[in-house]
């Protein structure tokens, strides 16, 4: 086993889980799931069957992450964060045929107690703000709070804020990392 795992932890036979990875209190990984390296899951975590966490991933406690959930490389879910699975669930029908994925692109923030709607996209390196309910895609680099969720500004990879408008033709130097970002209309690209 090159992975830690508490005594409490649950993990369902047939788990796939990558060397580095530390598993807390009361965490349960059900049977299925596929989680990478160096991966870290706080207290009180669920993972379900069909659900794929790639290397460098920080779920904190108290983080549902349903069948049709991936998250990939060095995603940061915050403590409570919602994932749902089924647009429009009922207790007395069953719906498991109509999940809906979530893919949540590299380095994407999910601030505290934020919920994300099934069948969306979260962009690489976005930003939800904490409480935030997301239901609709978010592009890469967006930073967007509230309830529903409204994109106001961008961030860069370093995490911090860009000084840019929402949308136009504009170029940016990122003050923490030298890095060059590129706004064509409502799009922000890192220059390599």
């Amino acid at each position: 086993m090159d992975f830690q795992a508490h005594q409490t932890a649950i993990i369902d036979k047939g788990a796939q889980i990558g060397a580095g990875t530390k598993v807390w209190h009361w965490v349960h990984i059900s049977a299925n799931a596929i989680i990478g390296e160096n991966v870290t899951l706080g207290q009180n975590v669920f993972v379900g069957n069909k659900v794929k966490i790639d290397d460098n991933c920080k779920i904190q406690n108290n983080v549902s992450i349903y069948d049709g959930v991936y998250l990939e490389e060095a995603v940061f879910c915050g403590p409570s964060v919602v994932f749902t699975n089924v647009y429009n669930p009922r207790s007395l029908i069953n719906r498991k045929d109509e999940y809906r994925p979530t893919n949540v692109k590299r380095g994407a923030t999910l601030g505290a107690n934020s919920t994300i709607l099934c069948g969306l996209t979260i962009g690489e390196f976005s930003f939800i703000g904490a409480g935030s309910t997301v239901l609709k895609d978010v592009p890469a680099f967006a930073l967007v709070v509230g309830s529903p969720a409204k994109q106001i500004g961008w961030v860069g990879e370093y995490g911090e804020k860009l000084d840019l408008p929402l949308s136009g033709n504009m170029e940016l130097v990122c003050k923490n990392t030298n890095q060059k970002y590129k706004l064509t209309g409502d799009t922000l690209y890192r220059v390599f």
